[in-house]
């Protein structure tokens, strides 16, 4: 794991303000007994110090003194020889500022080169089980642009949880049975026989998939069965066009999946639950503890009895289980069957009444699910523009825009990027910026900033310039502001992954390296490199590859690439 160097300078801070107080009680200038709060904060401004502690303002009821005075106190007994403090100082009514030390600055450099490809990385999880299912489209067609978006926040959490110390699991929940694979079947069927009795002899089943790819489909088979199927009984006919279209679609969902850098270690089929008889036995406990009844030939499930504002169907009146009790069968699966510590779902704002109801559901005992281990990453929608104008067909088919049409138009990196907004936020895709190359498009400024330090190094080592080991270099040298503000952005990578992961938002990554690729920017332009003298470019080479292998971690963490040019 890597060392993190803000919180070891806040705990430092933290010891030495107790031992302050202890040696100022010893010699009698503050009152003894007490137990200091010591809270740490950074400034905003860093006129005021680097890191900055309320702590005489916090004692003062206790020790019945002014803050200041016990901040005068305090500042008497601090020992800063050793530590990552080269001073602290009083302000205002009793703040006391710390200013970092070199060697605060040094363990930055050093912490990053220790840790190489895994600096970031924090043990907030402690090995913890998680599943994250994410993306879980119908398998009855193209997957969307909400897809898209899902599909990236999911799989960039995934990452960042991975980062911050859990034991992560990616899955797919194909849902291949119920009323949308009926009417899958029902879709396929239709057109086939409208291939060889014409359109207007066959009616379209309403609420029907009326997309290119059913026709294909379609077209498909009678190409390899000719009339075959007419013979067929209507419920075999279907079947068998629902077993040669699913898996058709759900390899072509793989593909691009695949082509967008998301992998599922699981690819988990709706089917296997009813067939091994998960959602019987599942609506038998609901039963069995007397939370539901029956309604006109339904089975309904006593949901506002477990806090929810509705109750729900479980089997409908002509037996067929719905897919509210199916979802709890699959959670009772991932909870109890497989073992998975917490569960993390990636829904559209449209689920957000379902999420809300759902978790009331799996406090039902019976089903032996921590429903407080159950969270839900609800994404809102996405509005693709171009000009100013809406995007909502492609340019290349006339359709609706598919991942796949987005895809051909903008990069893997663009769409990874711009997908992992902030989850709880419209997200307004401008598909003009995302193949722009300059600095207003957030990709190519993160990706230009590593190409420069790339071509840099190239460059220095054409010239016989390498790249020093940390401790061969005077990283005490760098002192000059925008030197210590690009030190103080690489430090921040371990709390930015332990807070992307405790508070389920990825696009924290995003912000991050960004910001990075600024403060590199900045001192880039600040600082002189090739042509300093010996030690001063050592120290300042040091930085940059320093600085480039965090922003490579930090893209990978995003799935987007790093280039060495551009």
């Amino acid at each position: 794991m890597t060392v993190n160097l803000v919180e070891s300078a806040k705990e430092q801070i933290k010891m030495l303000v107790v031992s302050a107080y202890e040696a100022a009680a010893a010699r009698g200038t503050l009152p003894g007994g007490a137990a200091l709060a010591v809270a740490v904060e950074i400034p905003k401004d860093a006129a005021n110090g680097d890191y900055a502690t309320t702590a005489a303002l916090a004692a003062a009821k206790q020790l019945h003194m002014a803050p200041r005075a016990i901040a005068e106190a305090l500042t008497a007994e601090l020992r800063l020889d050793g530590t990552y403090f080269r001073s602290a100082e009083i302000a205002g009514a009793g703040f006391i500022n710390f200013r970092l030390s070199p060697k605060w600055y040094g363990d930055v450099v050093r912490a990053v080169e220790a840790a190489g490809a895994d600096y970031g990385r924090v043990d907030a999880g402690r090995g913890e089980k998680v599943m994250v299912e994410f993306v879980s489209a119908n398998p009855t067609g193209p997957m969307t642009i909400g897809n898209a978006r899902g599909g990236v926040l999911g799989d960039t959490l995934a990452a960042v949880l991975e980062r911050a110390g859990y034991d992560v699991w990616r899955e797919f929940y194909v849902n291949d049975a119920g009323n949308q694979v009926d009417l899958f079947g029902r879709s396929i069927e239709a057109r086939y026989l409208q291939l060889i009795r014409g359109e207007d002899a066959v009616a379209f089943p309403d609420n029907g998939y009326h997309g290119d790819d059913i026709r294909q489909l379609a077209a498909e088979i009678y190409a390899s069965e000719g009339d075959k199927y007419l013979a067929v009984p209507e419920e075999e006919r279907r079947a068998a066009f629902v077993a040669y279209g699913l898996p058709r679609n759900i390899a072509a969902m793989k593909r691009d999946l695949e082509r967008y850098r998301i992998r599922f270690d699981e690819w988990f089929l709706e089917s296997s639950l009813h067939a091994s008889g998960a959602v019987a036995r599942t609506v038998a406990l609901l039963e069995q503890a007397g939370l539901t009844y029956e309604q006109e030939g339904a089975l309904w499930l006593k949901n506002t009895d477990l806090g929810a504002d509705k109750d729900e169907v479980l089997r409908r009146a002509n037996g067929f289980y719905t897919y509210y009790a199916v979802d709890i069968a699959y959670h009772i699966n991932k909870f109890v069957e497989r073992g998975f510590d917490r569960v993390i779902d990636v829904w559209g704002a449209d689920h957000h009444g379902h999420a809300i109801r759902f978790k009331a559901t799996c406090s039902a005992p019976c089903l032996g699910i921590d429903a407080d281990k159950l969270d839900f990453l609800i994404m809102q929608m996405v509005r693709l523009v171009r000009d100013g104008e809406t995007v909502k067909v492609s340019k290349r088919t006339g359709k609706a825009l598919t991942l796949a049409d987005l895809l051909d138009e903008i990069s893997v990196d663009a769409c990874r990027f711009f997908f992992n907004a902030k989850p709880d936020t419209h997200l307004e895709f401008d598909l003009g910026l995302a193949v722009r190359e300059d600095s207003e498009n957030p990709v190519y400024y993160v990706q230009y900033a590593h190409a420069r330090i790339c071509s840099l190094l190239k460059a220095l080592a054409a010239e016989g310039v390498a790249v020093p080991a940390a401790d061969a270099a005077d990283l005490a040298l760098l002192t000059e502001p925008t030197e210590q503000e690009l030190i103080k952005q690489l430090s921040i990578l371990p709390e930015e992954i332990r807070l992307a992961a405790r508070d389920y938002d990825p696009s924290r990554i995003n912000r991050y390296v960004v910001e990075l690729s600024g403060a590199f920017h900045r001192f880039y332009n600040a600082c002189r490199i090739k042509g300093e003298e010996d030690a001063l470019l050592a120290a300042r080479l040091k930085l940059a590859d320093t600085t480039r292998i965090v922003i490579e971690n930090s893209l990978a963490i995003l799935g987007v690439t790093a280039p060495e040019k551009m």
